[in-house]
């Protein structure tokens, strides 16, 4: 099985969701911060995610994602399966013809490596992955970080600096006095 960047960052995300939801809907853009996964990739894949129903979306203002189902009731299979990650270790991709068109002499090597893989998978659940980050000490912020558009700090206003603003009047300046 070759595990791609995608079902990686799929799981990685999830994580990050799901240690941060209490807080309400994480946004993509702050899983992108936090995780250093580009935005444009985590919307491809919380489409693919959303549309097996294990995340949910709310749209405007204070929106973004939330968990389709319990964490306990999410298994990694179940993440890296919706993002189109195939678990499969066989070269034929479980057809049975590598060999010429017949079955190669490792074929059920690799197969029940697929089976034993899916079982470890679906045995993990996302709620045990962030038992597994809370138990390391990972910090989750109290509230999400909220951009104001009014800014808190004073206005300062600049200071005008009477001074020429270039050699000749520099030279005029000095000629007047």
């Amino acid at each position: 099985m070759r595990l791609t960047t995608k079902g990686r960052f799929a799981v990685t995300a999830m994580i990050d969701l799901a240690l941060r939801q209490n807080n309400g809907p994480v946004t993509l853009a702050a899983i992108s911060q936090r995780q250093q996964i580009s935005l444009s990739y985590l919307e491809q894949l919380f489409g693919k995610l959303r549309r097996h129903e294990l995340v949910e979306s709310t749209r405007g203002p204070g929106g973004g994602y939330t968990l389709g189902r319990k964490a306990s009731e999410i298994t990694v299979a179940d993440i890296i399966v919706s993002v189109d990650e195939p678990i499969d270790a066989t070269q034929c991709g479980g057809k049975e013809n590598c060999n010429d068109g017949g079955r190669c002499m490792t074929h059920e090597l690799w197969s029940q490596l697929n089976q034993r893989m899916v079982e470890f998978l679906d045995s993990v659940t996302l709620q045990k992955l962030v038992d597994e980050q809370i138990a390391k000490g990972v910090q989750i912020e109290d509230k999400p970080a909220v951009k104001r558009a009014i800014s808190s700090q004073p206005v300062v206003k600049p200071i005008r600096v009477n001074a020429p603003n270039s050699v000749f009047a520099l030279g005029s300046a000095l000629a007047k006095s």
